[in-house]
């Protein structure tokens, strides 16, 4: 065999490969991968001061039809450990973006993984472009593996795969479901505690894979993370309501709320704030135009009070300030407007007014900026995945069939907990978050668990940041410590059983 004396090992596997030669690199033919390849190299990482060995392998691994041939191939990054003995003691995750249509380079390379994007501290894009080592990584307690759903990244449709067949909120589920009972028996991973980690759009994924792992392959899993999740479908509050805590959060942030306000901590503002979106502010937007003209009038000034609106607008939209105006509005009179997913981030527009925008959200510009380089940086040159194949950071899934307020998915994860007792959840949110606003989610975890039962296996941690909470350092190494800590109390004691 050839062998190759540099930081990294390659080896590269290629069904019906020709036994001869030396193979480092992956090469396109006809601008397509093969559905079934990989490249495997060697490298270490300093986690909480101890010197952590592992093996990543980035390849494909085939999505097979009725007539068992390829339909798809779904391009992976696995991170394994690799001074580990016995493998069953050793937990597994697998890690997936939102979207739909999200390539999993976000989890990947801001957030778990033994390598990270180089950005400033508060998560703003610096040049030179680079990757650098994750001191945060989970490695240290969890093999990870980082998974492109079709046209996604280098994952592709391949011979008779059909569109229909994959893009839609079961199909998905469907086949990644199949796609991770292959994975789990090809690496000999079928003893081993197992974790889905699902950010934004994938809540839904994780939650409905939760339950079809579970009923149709057998697979109970130990834990869930959802990180800036959607709704999953549950019966939530008012929109309205839900949001005001998330105004407050930002307004606190730029230093636009009352001056004794200001000076409290958010925490301590937000827990305020939050009793009373549920106990007041609930049951006046219940009433609609039939509430009475004084209560009306405190109203508008208690929100005036904790979103730094004026009142008068307050009252111009009927107590119910909607995000796109809130987002005009807070900082017009500096000339910026909010970012959506991260709140945290200015923008300019054409118009200072109103309530539509003319360009991207701030900070998906700002992450555009940074991730698409370093993630094509990092495949090609540093891990040496050779192709022409263009790494779709957002691709072409539509059309979409949703199933909204049917697809059952919230349903599905609770179905998966109440039948597997040690299944615990952990939801992760970001308190500027505008897309998917922290109150909302927590109260989606409310609905999860309406008997109140399960309550003490749900946990919920909240960041000073936005969607991606790992981007700005100081949370990323809170959310990273609590995602470990989440492992490892969730895999039970030797010879625990499974019992209520």
């Amino acid at each position: 065999m050839c062998s190759k004396t540099s930081k990294f090992r390659h080896q590269i596997i290629f069904p019906l490969l020709f036994l001869i030669g030396c193979v480092t690199t992956v090469h396109a033919q006809k601008n397509k991968l093969p559905a079934d390849t990989s490249l495997v190299s060697s490298n270490e990482v300093t986690v909480n001061g101890k010197r952590i060995p592992y093996q990543v392998t980035v390849g494909t691994q085939p999505v097979y039809g009725e007539d068992g041939e390829p339909d798809a191939a779904l391009f992976y990054t696995y991170y394994k450990r690799n001074d580990v003995d016995q493998v069953e003691n050793r937990p597994i995750a697998f890690s997936f973006n939102g979207g739909p249509g999200a390539a999993s380079l976000w989890m990947h390379l801001g957030y778990t993984s033994p390598k990270r994007l180089e950005i400033s501290d508060e998560g703003y894009p610096i040049q030179p472009y680079g990757i650098v080592d994750n001191p945060h990584s989970i490695i240290d307690v969890a093999d990870i593996v980082y998974v492109d759903p079709v046209n996604t990244g280098f994952s592709r449709l391949l011979n008779d795969g059909k569109r229909e067949d994959f893009f839609g909120v079961y199909q998905d589920i469907t086949y990644l479901a199949d796609w991770i009972d292959n994975f789990l028996s090809r690496q000999e991973r079928w003893r081993s505690p197992k974790y889905l980690i699902g950010e934004s759009y994938s809540a839904t994924r994780v939650a409905g894979l939760s339950d079809e792992l579970q009923d149709d392959h057998g697979i109970y899993l130990n834990g869930v993370v959802i990180v800036s999740g959607t709704k999953m479908e549950l019966p939530i509050a008012s929109n309205e309501v839900l949001q005001l805590p998330n105004y407050t959060a930002v307004a606190w942030y730029h230093k636009k709320l009352p001056e004794d306000l200001q000076k409290k901590s958010l925490t301590d503002v937000l827990s305020e704030v939050e009793a009373y979106a549920i106990e007041e502010y609930l049951p006046a937007v219940e009433r609609g135009g039939f509430i009475g003209e004084d209560q009306k009038q405190a109203v508008a000034e208690k929100l005036a009070r904790y979103t730094g609106l004026k009142k008068e607008l307050i009252l111009d939209h009927n107590l119910t300030v909607s995000r796109n105006a809130f987002r005009k509005e807070l900082l017009r009179d500096e000339g910026y407007f909010l970012g959506l997913s991260d709140a945290r981030y200015k923008g300019i527009d054409k118009m200072d007014g109103g309530d539509t925008f003319t360009g991207t959200a701030p900070e998906s510009a700002a992450w555009d900026n940074a991730f698409t380089p370093a993630i094509n940086t990092y495949l090609r040159d540093e891990l040496n995945f050779k192709t022409d194949l263009q790494y779709h950071v957002s691709g072409a899934v539509f059309p979409w069939p949703w199933d909204r307020f049917t697809d059952g998915t919230g349903e599905k994860l609770r179905n998966a907990m109440m039948q597997n007792p040690h299944l615990q959840v952990l939801f992760q949110a970001g308190y500027y978050d505008m897309l998917v606003n922290y109150f909302r989610q927590m109260n989606g975890m409310w609905k999860l668990d309406p008997s109140g039962k399960m309550k003490d296996r749900l946990h919920f941690k909240v960041y000073e940041s936005g969607h991606m909470m790992y981007v700005r350092e100081e949370d990323l190494v809170t959310s990273t410590n609590d995602l470990r800590e989440f492992i490892q109390q969730s895999i039970p004691l030797k010879g625990e059983a499974a019992t209520y």
